[in-house]
């Protein structure tokens, strides 16, 4: 339930949409009666964005959560900044961020302002430095509370809207990948229903792969290959590093005991590795299985003579590296690291590693 008092809106209708991702729904409505009260009812399974609004332009951001009794008392003409609110932990969060980068806002206009009023003076090179500086100072107070307030309330939706927060168009306040991977994180634990939760989750690993491929770039410049480096310990326990196979022709296949595709591959792997075993060739094959037991099994049951390595929590950082969305996929890197081709099947595997290795 949403009730609360506004001053100066008597007789006038008062509206509650869900706040989705990329659009609102409308929820209900109620007529503010002749002393400023109002009373909306609903129900909610777990925590929900909504706006409640007094027109297009005047809105409140409320995080509402189930059983809550939401009580609001604010004034017509600032309804948007100026109000009180109870009965809501989510909201009165929300409320704090935005009254934080509001104020955050404010400071920068003027600093803004006064750089405009400086500027054709003797002393605007001078003033202009130390506007910069304050700017500056500004700035860096409102991302650290930011960063802050989603890494104290990881497990609160208060902390999609942090994450989402900006200064202006473009431009996020938060941009720590690491706060995003706690937030989304924790929240997929608990909401992973949610609209904004699978989001949030969505655009973290995106700025994840994102963030793999400037690595696999920067790499290039630097080192003049292309793949970067893996370590999984094998069967054994033992770590094999990618790396170590430096000076062969390296096909680094991605795989699942439990993928019905993968096992059949694994028959022309096989066919290949007899092949070109003696002429410099390596099979690198990394698992993302969960159960060493069914993995060790695969490995005997298939007959895999090859490197195979997994640390049986799925190879995450291997996968994010490498970019992998399906299983089984494949990368044919020459002696030097540099990758030739990729998710190579049938004739096509035949294919390159006779065209390669000689």
């Amino acid at each position: 339930m949403i009730k609360g008092k506004i001053a100066h809106a008597e007789n006038k209708m008062i509206y509650l949409d869900e706040l989705l991702v990329s659009h609102t729904v409308p929820v209900d409505s109620a007529k503010i009666n002749k002393k400023g009260e109002f009373e909306i009812k609903g129900k909610t399974s777990s925590p929900t964005f909504y706006l409640l609004k007094l027109g297009d332009s005047k809105f409140i951001t409320l995080l509402v959560d189930s059983l809550e009794v939401v009580n609001i008392e604010a004034d017509e003409l600032n309804f948007s900044r100026d109000y009180s609110i109870s009965g809501s932990q989510g909201s009165a969060l929300v409320k704090e961020l935005s009254d934080h980068l509001n104020i955050t806002k404010l400071k920068l206009d003027s600093l803004a302002s006064l750089s405009a009023l400086f500027k054709g003076r003797p002393e605007y090179s001078i003033r202009e430095i130390e506007v910069k500086d304050a700017f500056n100072k500004i700035v860096e107070d409102q991302v650290k509370y930011s960063t802050t307030f989603v890494q104290k309330n990881p497990f609160s939706m208060a902390s999609v809207l942090a994450l989402y927060q900006k200064f202006d168009a473009g431009n996020y306040v938060v941009k720590d990948l690491q706060s995003m991977k706690v937030a989304a994180s924790a929240l997929q634990s608990i909401y992973p229903e949610s609209e904004h939760v699978r989001a949030l989750y969505a655009n973290t690993v995106k700025l994840m792969q994102d963030e793999s491929r400037e690595k696999v770039m920067q790499m290039i410049d630097e080192q003049g290959v292309n793949s970067p480096d893996i370590v999984l310990p094998g069967p054994s326990g033992n770590e094999v590093s990618l790396s170590s196979f430096r000076g062969k022709y390296v096909l680094l296949h991605f795989w699942s005991a439990r993928d019905r595709d993968s096992r059949i591959v694994n028959e022309a792997l096989a066919e290949a590795y007899a092949r070109y075993k003696n002429k410099g060739f390596e099979i690198y094959q990394v698992s993302v299985d969960t159960d060493r037991e069914i993995w060790t099994e695969a490995i005997a049951a298939d007959g895999l003579k090859w490197t195979n390595v997994g640390d049986m929590k799925g190879s995450n950082q291997a996968v994010i590296s490498y970019n992998i969305k399906a299983i089984p996929y494949n990368y044919l890197l020459d002696k030097e690291g540099l990758i030739l081709a990729q998710n190579l099947k049938g004739t096509a595997l035949n294919a390159a590693l006779s065209k390669y290795i000689k």
